[in-house]
């Protein structure tokens, strides 16, 4: 076993605080805390070394998958104060206002949302249930950031959509892969820079470790966190449009299955697909079978095409040896090298902020965090099921 990995281990013991709470985090949810500089944990402490006034007042509603860590500590990063919490789950409860003791615990839903000093609420409830509630924030007159899958049936797209231009308001998704990358988010620069040429294609693969002693029943409920590719290819859709700069795309092909766990009839362990956009194409393919031979959750990928090059994103580990994670790899005309990342800034914090302050659209268009809601979507709708042959 990996130093890196006992050193995760240890850290989720730690954060995990009961059984019952460990139970419900998975591993790739709290590399919030590793990836955080000691400002932010001085503001998720509620310390009065963290630097500068509050910016914003921000509130949580729905904490089920750990996500939400990562989110909070991105609006921390950017000068939030985290006010209030509310939660169904007293487990998960408890352990939030560990890590966050300034988060006044609020006795319903309704009493975040009818606090007007709060600007900006953060989800990470069941994913049919994020949509919804995105709904309800907004119509209160305040921004919204939710979890991926933010979106779970069309039908909610339309709704979402529909209160967001009544209302002017946020409704973001973070797509944590991208955005919580240091890496990607260097991939991002180098692109726009021209350093592989126009983009041709993203190649996007997102294998997870399935981890099943840490699952809760929603979990392989497929109402309830929308197919495989509704959930997990999210990212590599907001990932597809971001690279290949397409404002318009369309599903050329789609598969999902159930391969190796028929004990949950309604869950999908394998999905692939395929996209077309007005600028570039995509493929994607996601799955529950990373092994628990390797030392972080899943090898998450990204492969970006150019004309005159290509960078691969080794997202999670280097399983050629190099430490840590968010290793980039950059082919060009001249030469192939390895671009540490480990210093790059996440910007993604600062931006939600400003763009709650400035009503503007700088950590992510609108336009775009639904389209890449809508692809995966429509690919999960028109998806053929497949079987292979034991």
């Amino acid at each position: 076993m990996t130093r890196d990995r006992v050193g995760r281990r240890r850290f989720l013991r730690t954060a995990a605080g009961s059984a019952a709470a460990f139970s419900t985090i998975p591993e790739a949810a709290l590399a919030w805390a590793e990836r955080a500089g000691p400002e932010v944990h001085e503001r998720a402490q509620g310390s009065p070394g963290a630097r500068g006034a509050p910016r914003i007042r921000f509130a949580v509603v729905g904490i089920n998958h750990a996500h939400i860590y990562g989110q909070v500590g991105a609006v921390l990063r950017g000068g939030g104060e985290l006010v209030a919490v509310h939660a169904q789950e007293p487990e998960l409860l408890a352990e939030f206002t560990r890590q966050f003791p300034q988060a006044k615990v609020a006795r319903s839903e309704a009493e975040i949302l009818e606090d007007g000093s709060i600007q900006l609420v953060l989800s990470s409830i069941i994913p049919d249930q994020r949509a919804p509630l995105g709904v309800r924030v907004m119509q209160h007159g305040k921004d919204y950031m939710a979890d991926k899958p933010g979106i779970t049936t069309l039908a909610q797209l339309a709704e979402a959509r529909r209160v967001q231009a009544e209302t002017g308001r946020i409704f973001s998704i973070m797509y944590s892969e991208r955005l919580e990358n240091r890496a990607t988010v260097r991939a991002g620069e180098l692109v726009k820079a021209g350093a592989i040429g126009r983009v041709v294609q993203t190649v996007g693969l997102g294998p997870h470790r399935m981890s099943l002693h840490q699952r809760p029943p929603w979990f392989f409920d497929k109402a309830r966190y929308g197919g495989i590719l509704c959930d997990i290819a999210a990212h590599q859709a907001d990932q597809f449009l971001y690279f290949t700069n397409s404002t318009r795309a369309a599903v050329v092909a789609a598969q999902v299955g159930n391969v190796n766990h028929p004990q949950y009839p309604s869950f999908e362990d394998f999905g692939d697909m395929m996209l077309r956009g007005d600028g570039g194409a995509g493929y994607i393919r996601v799955d529950w079978f990373t092994p628990d031979g390797l030392a972080t959750w899943g090898d998450g990928r990204l492969t970006i095409i150019g004309t005159d090059g290509f960078i691969e994103v080794r997202k999670n580990i280097d399983i050629a040896g190099r430490t840590g994670e968010s290793h980039l790899f950059l082919v060009d005309q001249k030469e192939t090298r390895y671009i540490d990342c480990s210093q790059q800034s996440l910007p993604y914090g600062e931006q939600i902020v400003n763009d709650v302050l400035n009503r503007t659209e700088t950590a992510m268009p609108q336009a775009h965090c639904f389209l890449a809601s809508e692809l995966v979507l429509q690919a999960q709708q028109q998806a053929q099921r497949v079987s292979f042959n034991a």
